[in-house]
């Protein structure tokens, strides 16, 4: 028995415990696959959520327990209303999300490009879009989101394209997490 329940937890722990973002976004999928909110679906997922939130034995930490718990009370009580992040601009959005306590830049650019499927967002956070960019253009060190963004700007606005690319061609090579010094430019093919 006591196996199985750290099996079971070690389970959740990885579904869950990737990132709170992941979470984020598997709830609110949902929600906004019509761009509206089903008052029936909201109450599944908000007593998922909850109930989620009240196990601590996943895995989260209590930092993180407590950014997720926010999330699903400002779902409940109307802070957050994902029909209004739905049908605004990107930077509308951006405004509203920065609002809710533990929702940082990454997480609104994972979101608004995953879950909104908005075609011009660019997250210059993510450490995975900076290596495969570095390897690409052959640059000799990493850059940093201020030089992403000028990269991607002829990539406008079709930038979340670009992303899924750099993703792709990210996961497709193993790469180590090089810290910001030199390396080698790497340009794998395959034949």
């Amino acid at each position: 028995m006591e196996r199985s329940n750290r099996v079971r937890r070690k389970l959740v722990h990885q579904v869950f415990d990737r990132t709170y973002n992941r979470l984020l976004h598997t709830v609110t999928l949902t929600h906004l696959s019509n761009g509206k909110t089903d008052g029936a679906d909201y109450a599944i997922h908000s007593r998922l959520l909850s109930s989620i939130c009240l196990d601590l034995s996943i895995g989260f930490s209590r930092q993180k327990t407590a950014y997720v718990r926010n999330l699903a009370e400002s779902l409940l009580d109307g802070r957050l209303r994902l029909d209004d992040i739905h049908n605004s601009d990107d930077e509308t959005a951006r405004l509203e999300l920065l609002k809710i306590k533990g929702i940082g830049h990454w997480t609104i650019d994972i979101y608004l490009l995953m879950a909104l499927g908005r075609p011009d967002i660019w997250p210059v956070g993510d450490l995975a879009l900076a290596i495969a960019l570095q390897r690409v253009k052959r640059l000799q060190m990493r850059p940093r989101p201020v030089e992403m963004e000028q990269i991607a700007i002829s990539w406008r606005p079709w930038r979340a394209v670009a992303a899924r690319l750099l993703w792709h061609y990210y996961l497709s090579n193993q790469f180590p997490r090089t810290t910001r010094t030199k390396t080698t430019p790497m340009i794998t093919s395959k034949a």
